[in-house]
């Protein structure tokens, strides 16, 4: 009797799923979103498109997306390195084909041949988790030859309970991306072809991407949910703007200020990549590898 009892719930812990309330990762040891002043979002942004359709108070931004508009704000100033993030809160529910956004980007300067850094959060269906997209793009556009470098994350908590901080570092020599102060991915410069060096805005916005954000397209958005809410607050943008003496040192997120990741940090990492990844571009046999040499070298 005592076998039949024991081997469900042996098989129920063996397959209990990635996104599992609880699995929290190992402190990272160092916390740079401490370490950073934050900011009022008129202190720091202006509104890009759809102001009828964000409420702005003295700390943050609530922005929604409906049948007749999404919404966007851009940063007054350009950067050429810094740590950027927010504390956002996502909206629960069906929100299948929306994407809220929080990212770098030059398009307004060079279109066509743009640079960016991602950090989007892809809609999904009831019952199922967000997921995490970040991804880097090197003078490219949306022209049909764009070459992404896509990695996707679940999360260790329901991004729609409470407000989490999201955050990306950019200095000359790498790319961090960190949830809670946790890093996920680290992207570093391997050749000037891989890597974005010119001036970026900071934006963030929410806007309708039927056509890819959920399972590749499959659900695209119901307007029978709207609207469709992104609540941003915390901001911190520190760095070197475009205007900045070319004496400006990069900030760094980890306690060398050279840069870099500490061994605890590497290991918080790893700890997340090998339990929330649920897509590496590098990894993909489907994608043309010749175009993303950073995954070989």
């Amino acid at each position: 009797m005592a076998t039949i009892f024991f081997l469900p719930f042996f098989l129920s812990l063996i397959f209990l799923p990635s996104t599992n309330a609880g699995y929290w990762p190992p402190s990272p040891g160092y916390y740079p979103s401490t370490k950073f002043r934050s900011m009022s979002f008129y202190q720091g942004f202006k509104n890009l498109w759809g102001p009828n359709h964000q409420n702005v108070d003295n700390n943050g931004i609530n922005m929604w997306l409906d049948r007749n508009s999404g919404s966007g704000f851009k940063s007054v100033k350009p950067f050429r390195s810094g740590y950027f993030g927010a504390s956002i809160k996502l909206q629960p529910g069906y929100t299948a084909g929306v994407i809220t956004a929080f990212y770098l980007s030059n398009n307004e300067a060079h279109p066509g041949f743009h640079d960016e850094v991602d950090i989007e959060f892809l809609g999904t269906t009831f019952g199922k988790p967000y997921t995490l997209q970040t991804n880097v793009y090197i003078r490219g556009s949306g022209d049909g030859k764009i070459v992404g470098r896509e990695m996707k994350f679940h999360l260790w908590f329901d991004p729609t309970k409470n407000f989490h901080h999201y955050a990306i570092l950019w200095s000359p020599r790498e790319i961090i991306f960190l949830v809670d102060d946790v890093p996920i991915r680290r992207y570093a410069r391997k050749s000037v072809a891989t890597f974005p060096l010119r001036p970026m805005w900071l934006y963030g916005s929410i806007w309708d991407a039927s056509s890819w954000a959920t399972e590749d397209g499959k659900y695209k958005v119901d307007y029978r949910y709207q609207p469709f809410y992104g609540k941003f607050t915390n901001f911190k943008a520190s760095g070197c703007t475009a205007y900045s003496s070319r004496w400006c040192h990069p900030v760094s997120v980890s306690s060398y200020q050279s840069g870099g990741l500490s061994r605890q940090q590497r290991q918080a990492m790893n700890w997340v990549r090998s339990r929330y990844l649920v897509y590496d571009y590098c990894m993909d046999s489907k994608r043309d590898h010749s175009l993303t040499p950073e995954c070989w070298r």
